[in-house]
């Protein structure tokens, strides 16, 4: 099917025939009934706009829990990755206890008055922000508002019953320390790229102005030598065996993947149970579902990274924000039935937000990805897609944030490059709505353009609902990014050998302790502070660990 340029595409397929629920799209003149956004939030602040974002030793890295027994068995879970970012970044981890459920308020509340205390010191005001739990323990509201100043990343597991499985937590934590640690004989990724061949109109749109556009630039940039990837392809697969073999290489991969998400059934989930399991499954035919059932025990993408571009992708909300503008359409009856499928997979009131189960499946899997980018919410065509012409190819949008993770940064990083247009996007909208007071003051008429403002506020919605799954502080396990590299195998005989490392000297005392003060004092790079001293970083997180442990004389002063 060939996409409409006048037309609001979705990418959410029902259960029962696992087509698109909205195939024939909405009129781009639909969205002008939307409502009004609100306020919008502060400028962003960066604690060290001056600092390398990915140091830890100068970022910080901090943890948000559920309050309650069930919030310290989860931190009690994941206690070898809060030890992990304790030693990279040289300072206890802080911990934030909230109450589960937080609304919009509360998260303001909470982001003003205990994230940006003025009792916190600026130094030990963490950057990253990893939040433990499902979407009515710790809110998504809290996320949104958190990911305005912070990388906030989540992880949360949970059984068949919705039971929080602390297997999964676990599990998560040691491949995370195990990859940190030990890294991969691998010194660039793989970049990724893939479109369900379904046919529908969105999948073709998402092929045509995303995926193509992102392979070409991504080759071109390859061949030029201006990207560090090891290779760049394109997925053909048309069933999930061919999927889950395509990204099933042990090199460390970035993959973007677009495709429908498994919505409900036409008269809804016969339980909250079922809904839990399948909704926002990746759908590549009819037939062919990559479910959390389908993907555990099967390698997909280990160590890498995972851009999951469909509906409800990343969770399913307490409140969507096109709910009461869906209603609206669907009482026109303008659209037949569909928008009223489309809501059947929209929670209804009372009923519990939640995580999607495939990244969990992903996540917790020892053979899966560090991270998960994706939506929690209807994810529509908008995001890379121009206002002004909905036709026009805006993939730079998406395109930036596999540019961040090819290159070796945290995976935090990548989300706040996509989170700049969201922003750009709100800002616009805000001033269409100031520039409509001013005039209505003024006794003058709307300056605004309506058909843009709508463009806007889908453009605003659909990027805001973006998420990350994991932890924040999560990177490719590349061997030059690794905390305490293994050794490298011994060369085969006749083969020519590189120069021999330098054996670890033993610098001074004076100079041991120097070391460790730069670290603690978090100024400069360890890995800088490392070279300094003529050691390994291996070694000066030893010193490191002995000074802590026992001050100067421990050290050897």
């Amino acid at each position: 099917m060939s996409p409409r340029e006048d037309r609001l595409d979705l990418l959410l397929a029902d259960a029962d025939e696992r087509r698109p629920v909205l195939d024939e799209g909405l009129p781009d003149d639909a969205a002008q009934s939307a409502p009004r956004p609100r306020k919008a939030r502060d400028a962003n602040h960066w604690r060290r706009t001056d600092a390398d974002r990915n140091d830890l030793t100068l970022q910080r890295w901090a943890v948000i829990a559920p309050e309650g027994r069930e919030g310290d068995r989860m931190l009690e879970a994941i206690q070898p990755l809060i030890a992990l970012r304790e030693g990279e970044q040289g300072a206890p981890a802080r911990v934030y206890r909230v109450p589960h459920g937080m609304d919009a308020k509360q998260s303001a509340d909470f982001r003003r008055d205990v994230y940006w205390s003025e009792e916190v010191a600026e130094e030990d005001r963490p950057l990253y922000l990893m939040m433990l739990g499902d979407l009515h323990h710790t809110s998504v509201e809290l996320q949104h508002a958190l990911a305005n100043d912070a990388l906030a990343g989540r992880v949360h597991f949970a059984d068949g019953t919705g039971e929080t499985e602390l297997a999964g937590y676990a599990a998560y934590a040691e491949k995370v320390v195990r990859y940190a640690q030990r890294g991969t004989p691998e010194t660039s990724p793989e970049l990724l790229f893939y479109a369900a061949p379904d046919g529908s109109a969105a999948t073709v749109t998402g092929k045509l102005r995303l995926v193509g556009p992102s392979l070409a630039t991504s080759m071109e940039a390859h061949a030029r030598g201006k990207l560090p990837a090891a290779s760049v392809r394109e997925i053909s697969a048309g069933s999930v065996d061919d999927l889950l073999a395509g990204g099933g290489g042990a090199r460390p991969s970035v993959l973007l993947s677009v495709s429908h998400g498994l919505g409900a059934p036409r008269r809804g989930w016969l339980s909250e149970e079922d809904a839990w399991r399948r909704q926002g499954a990746l759908v590549i035919a009819r037939d062919e579902i990559l479910d959390a059932e389908r993907l555990r025990g099967q390698a997909f993408l280990p160590g890498g990274m995972w851009f999951y571009l469909a509906c409800l992708g990343a969770g399913t909300p307490a409140a969507s924000v096109y709910h009461a503008w869906l209603s609206q359409l669907a009482q026109e009856d303008r659209y037949g039935g569909s928008l009223k499928a489309v809501l059947h997979s929209l929670p209804a009131s009372g009923q519990r937000p939640f995580v999607a189960a495939l990244p969990q499946a992903a996540l917790a899997n020892p053979a899966g990805p560090l991270a998960v980018i994706g939506h929690v919410d209807l994810a529509w065509t908008y995001s890379f897609s121009g206002t002004k012409s909905l036709s026009e190819s805006k993939k730079s949008r998406i395109y930036r944030p596999l540019e961040v993770l090819v290159r070796g940064s945290r995976a935090g990083i990548a989300l706040e490059a996509l989170m700049e247009f969201y922003r750009g996007a709100n800002d616009e909208l805000s001033q269409s709505y100031q520039l409509e007071a001013d005039a209505r003051a003024a006794g003058r008429a709307d300056p605004a353009d309506r058909a843009d403002r709508a463009h806007l506020w889908m453009l605003r919605n659909d990027l805001r609902g973006y998420v990350l799954l994991g932890d924040p502080a999560a990177r490719l396990p590349l061997q030059q990014l690794a905390l305490r590299a293994e050794a490298p195998a011994p060369a085969e005989v006749g083969c020519p050998q590189p120069e021999a490392p330098v054996a670890d000297a033993a610098p001074a005392a004076p100079a041991r302790e120097a070391a460790v003060l730069a670290m603690i004092r978090g100024d400069e790079a360890p890995r800088a502070i490392a070279a300094r001293a003529m050691v390994s970083l291996e070694t000066l997180w030893s010193w490191a660990d002995a000074y802590r442990a026992g001050g100067r004389e421990r050290l050897g002063g």
